[in-house]
C-alpha cells in the first residue's frame, strides 16, 4: 500500500455521532522519526471510551483534535524502524489511531507482542488486551471479591462485562448480569456461566429495581458498573451493606448532551457503600501479570472471550456505531489489513 488512509474526526458529535462527523483522508505513508517506528496497523479496537475522547471536555485523556484521526488501540506489524529494539516485521501493540500506518515512539503503551501464543493477533485487543485487563484488575484489585459474595454486572454481555462475570465465578461469587434483550440474557447464562440475568429492556424504574431484587435477594456486595443512567439508578436500590461499586464506564451517558448521572446517591450513603472510579491505565506496570493470569484461564477453558470482528477502514463509522445499537456480539474489533 502506497497511501495511508486515516479516519479523521472533523466535527464534534452532538449527541449520537453521525457519519458527517468523520472523514477518510489519504496521505503518504510516513517515514519513521529519529528513534521511532512506523506500524502497519492490522486490527483496531473500537471502544465506548472513544466517544468521550471526541468531546471537547476535560477528561483523563485530551480530546481528539479536529482533523486528527480517531485515537485507538491497535495491533500491527513494524513497517519501518529507526529503533534497534523494534525490527521490521515484528508484531506490536500500542495506543495509535484508526489509520493504516501509525508513527510511534517506543515506550509508554507501545510494546512487542507474541502472536504465536494466541489464536489470533486480535486477542491482544480482547482477553489479553485492555478489555481483559480492565476486567481482571477492576474486579480482583478494586472490588476484591470474596467467595460467596454477590457480584452485579451491568453491560454484562459486553466484552468487559462478560469477562468480569466469568472471573467472578472463578473466584467463587454468585454472579448476576444485566443486559438488553432475551438473546443477550441467554448468552450470559449458557455461554458465560452467570447465575442469573436481568433484561432491562421494557422495564421502568420500579420494575427494574424489582427484577434485580429477585435475582439478588440479599443485595449486591459488588457492582461492576459499565452503563450508568437508569440501570445504575435501579442497581443502587439493591446494594448490600458496605457494597463496593467499581465505576468503569457510563455508556448510557456518552451520547447524551446533558450528563445527568444518577439521582439517588443517598442509597449508596445509606448502605455505607464505596464508589471507586477505575481506569486501567493505573495498572500499566502490571499488565504482564494480568495478561499471564488471563492467558492461563483461557488455556484451561475457564474463560471464554468472544470477538465481533468487522472488516475495512471504510466501514469504521458503521462498525463503531454497533457499540451504541447493541449489535456487537463480543469485543468489537475492526480488521483493516
Amino acid at each position: 500500500m502506497s497511501e495511508n488512509r486515516r479516519f479523521l474526526l472533523v466535527r464534534r458529535p452532538q449527541g449520537e455521532p453521525v457519519e458527517n462527523d468523520f472523514r477518510i483522508e489519504t496521505s503518504p505513508v510516513p517515514a519513521p522519526p529519529l528513534g521511532g517506528i512506523v506500524i502497519r496497523n492490522r486490527f483496531v479496537s473500537l471502544d465506548p471510551a472513544q466517544r468521550g475522547w471526541m468531546d471537547d471536555a476535560e477528561s483523563y485523556m485530551p480530546p481528539i483534535a479536529l482533523g486528527d484521526p480517531v485515537r485507538a488501540t491497535t495491533v500491527g506489524v513494524v513497517h519501518a524502524s529507526d529503533n534497534p529494539d523494534f525490527a521490521v516485521g515484528q508484531w506490536v501493540m500500542g495506543l495509535n489511531a484508526l489509520e493504516d500506518y501509525s508513527v510511534a515512539m517506543p515506550g509508554g503503551f507501545t510494546m512487542a507482542i507474541d502472536v504465536d501464543a494466541v489464536p489470533s493477533p486480535s486477542n491482544y485487543l480482547s482477553a489479553l488486551g485492555a478489555v481483559g485487563l480492565t476486567a481482571y484488575f477492576g474486579l480482583v484489585e478494586v472490588a476484591k471479591p470474596q467467595p460467596g459474595e454477590t457480584l452485579l454486572v451491568s453491560g454484562a454481555a459486553g466484552a468487559v462485562g462478560s469477562a468480569v462475570g466469568q472471573i467472578g465465578k472463578i473466584m467463587g461469587c454468585r454472579v448476576v448480569g444485566i443486559a438488553g434483550g432475551e438473546e443477550k440474557c441467554r448468552r450470559l447464562i449458557e455461554d458465560y456461566g452467570f447465575d442469573a440475568a436481568v433484561d432491562y429492556k421494557g422495564k421502568d424504574h420500579e420494575a427494574l429495581v424489582a427484577a434485580i431484587a429477585e435475582a439478588a435477594p440479599d443485595g449486591a456486595n459488588m457492582v461492576f458498573e459499565n452503563v450508568g443512567g437508569a440501570v445504575m439508578e435501579a442497581e443502587v436500590f439493591n446494594l448490600a451493606m458496605h457494597a463496593r461499586i467499581v465505576l468503569c464506564g457510563l455508556i448510557a451517558e456518552y451520547n447524551s448532551e446533558e450528563k445527568i448521572g444518577i439521582r439517588n446517591l443517598w442509597q449508596i450513603l445509606a448502605r455505607r457503600g464505596v464508589l471507586h472510579g477505575f481506569l486501567i491505565a493505573d495498572y500499566a506496570d502490571r499488565f504482564a501479570e494480568g495478561g499471564a493470569q488471563m492467558a492461563k484461564w483461557l488455556s484451561e477453558g475457564r474463560l471464554r472471550a468472544d470477538e465481533d470482528v468487522q472488516e475495512g477502514l471504510e466501514n469504521a463509522y458503521a462498525a463503531f456505531m454497533r457499540l451504541f445499537s447493541g449489535a456487537n456480539t463480543g469485543k468489537l474489533v475492526l480488521k483493516i489489513a
